[in-house]
């Protein structure tokens, strides 16, 4: 299985204004992040998991030819914006694409992209196959997908767990039933926003914690603003298994 992280950034803490700060000054491209998604290969079928409002960017910076299915996680906008783009992979199919969500997460996106839901057919479009998940294991596309419900703040997300990989986003608690669910992981991606404390995400002595729990082989932190600080300063405080992803890095299984 290959992962990689197309965005690893958010909009939380990032300021109307063209942002003067040194991380976003910063000559590193490890620096330089879009919203948070990732592309995974297994093998079998190629899938990402989120659209952001960069998607399309993404996928043309890794020349992304093939798409089986899109996971959504939840409903913000940061996570589904760039949904109107796999209109691309519907001309290179000739058929719709299939996407998995929560019937939370489908109410929401029919409310947003109703040009597409509301039978009007409209030409160009783009054609969506709706499936519904909940927290229960199901099958797409031929791949195995174990849902990991986490909160974000008081609202319902769901990770992902494919294989001995994990990807958890948007996160402030797992449950405990949800922690049995990530045991003898290989790769366990989780957000971790900055180091002061956030009413919806775990900040970056939380996220170690739950990875200390969980104690996977590697772990990788994503969905990390500039208030983090640069890559190449605060990567040193991490345990040696423990790394900041960035966009563009290609993590194999």
């Amino acid at each position: 299985m290959k992962i990689t992280f197309l965005g690893t950034g958010t909009s939380q803490g990032v300021p109307v204004i063209a942002c003067q700060c040194p991380v976003c000054l910063s000559d590193d491209p490890r620096d330089k992040r879009m919203r948070s998604s990732v592309f995974v290969q297994t093998g079998k079928r190629n899938f990402v998991i989120d659209t952001g409002p960069d998607f399309r960017t993404q996928m043309l910076n890794h020349r992304v030819q093939k798409l089986d299915f899109v996971l959504f996680t939840h409903a913000h906008k940061d996570h589904t914006a760039g949904m109107d783009d796999v209109r691309a992979f519907n001309y290179q199919t000739n058929g719709p694409m299939p996407v998995f969500a929560t019937r939370e997460t489908w109410t929401s996106l029919e409310r947003e992209f109703d040009y597409i839901f509301n039978g009007s057919n409209y030409p160009g479009i783009p054609k969506i196959e709706r499936h519904f998940i909940d927290d229960q294991p199901f099958c797409a596309c031929d791949v195995n997908v174990v849902p990991i419900p986490v909160l974000h703040c008081t609202m319902p997300v769901l990770g992902f767990r494919i294989d001995n990989f994990a990807y958890l986003t948007d996160a402030s608690l797992i449950p405990s039933s949800s922690l049995e669910r990530l045991q003898g992981l290989d790769v366990l991606v989780l957000n971790a926003l900055r180091k002061e404390k956030h009413v919806s995400h775990f900040n970056l002595s939380e996220a170690l914690a739950v990875v200390e729990i969980l104690k996977p082989k590697r772990a990788y932190f994503t969905h990390v603003s500039h208030l983090m600080g640069k890559h190449a300063d605060v990567s040193p405080e991490l345990p040696e298994y423990v790394r900041f992803a960035y966009d563009g890095l290609v993590v194999e299984i």
